[in-house]
């Protein structure tokens, strides 16, 4: 990921800006201004490492918008320290060195956003492990924590996750609301294949056996099996394969880490999980920080 686009720069920056980093009233009365320091980050849990990058990226978006002297700062870590890899309890993830006050100012805005991302990326390590062998592939949702979407998302990536819809326009899924509103599978189906761009392909979410037959009689280019049991979802796979072979076929509603393995050796191609990203565990980590002279 471009941590250096507008998208992500804005995103660190309402960050700061909504902790006051550039007003810390603690640190401005207690802490000479040129005072150096080092701050060490360490895991206090075992866990998938997950943004990285956040750490220098927050230093250089405090800079950009602190009104003070430009102050300077390095942030180092071990070759082997990189995001997907597994670390473990009481490992240093990077060590800060620089002004004391900008190591503080943003030490919460970096722990926060690490935190969250160590936690999706562990949970969804867990996932692709429970299926491993299977040949399904997990996936995220939509629901992430708002204006959070691209590091939620980058963050089950780097646990071996893939990404499902970006966002609404990221690809078509004829869901039930749209199914109830517009007057049923094969009417709202036609009428997306008729208007569709090309190269677009529809997705159509499938709540019954009688849903999924209309579906594969109106030719979605894949299907989505909603809140099925694992035994309805092999039920509607083998349908779904004797009609077209090579569909692709996801799963998604309620499936947990004890049952996700049993949806997996349905034959489903993909399984979407809605907790990789709307209820996780942040990750403990904290920043150990000690005066330095330079």
């Amino acid at each position: 990921m471009d941590w250096k686009t507008k998208r992500v720069t804005a995103i660190l920056e309402l960050a700061l800006i909504e902790d006051h980093a550039t007003r810390d009233a603690t640190t401005e009365l207690t802490l000479d201004p040129k005072l150096p320091a080092s701050a060490t980050i360490l895991v206090k849990q075992d866990c998938i490492l997950a943004g990285w990058e956040v750490i220098p990226r927050v230093l250089e978006v405090f800079r950009k918008l602190d009104a003070g002297p430009s102050r300077r700062f390095e942030v180092v870590h071990h070759p082997e320290m990189f995001d997907g890899v597994r670390v473990h309890k009481g490992q240093a993830i990077a060590v800060i060195r620089g002004n004391a006050r900008t190591i503080l100012a943003c030490e919460r805005v970096t722990l926060n956003f690490l935190q969250r991302m160590c936690g999706i990326a562990t949970e969804t390590r867990k996932y692709v492990d429970a299926v491993k062998g299977t040949g399904a592939i997990i996936l995220d949702t939509r629901k992430t924590v708002p204006g959070l979407r691209l590091l939620d998302k980058y963050a089950v990536s780097c646990g071996g996750g893939q990404n499902h819809r970006m966002d609404l326009a990221d690809g078509v899924l004829i869901k039930n609301n749209h199914i109830s509103l517009g007057g049923g599978v094969a009417k709202v189906l036609a009428l997306a294949l008729k208007l569709r761009k090309p190269g677009q392909k529809i997705q159509v979410e499938v709540r019954s056996f009688e849903e999924l037959e209309e579906a594969l009689a109106g030719r979605a280019d894949s299907l989505l099996l909603d809140n099925m049991t694992p035994a309805e979802a092999k039920h509607a796979v083998n349908i779904a394969r004797k009609h077209t072979a090579n569909i692709p076929i996801e799963v998604s509603g309620g499936i947990t880490l004890e049952t996700v393995r049993k949806y997996a050796q349905t034959g489903v191609t993909y399984i979407s999980v809605g907790a990789l990203t709307h209820s996780v565990t942040a990750i403990d980590l904290s920043m150990r920080i000690t005066a330095e002279l330079f």
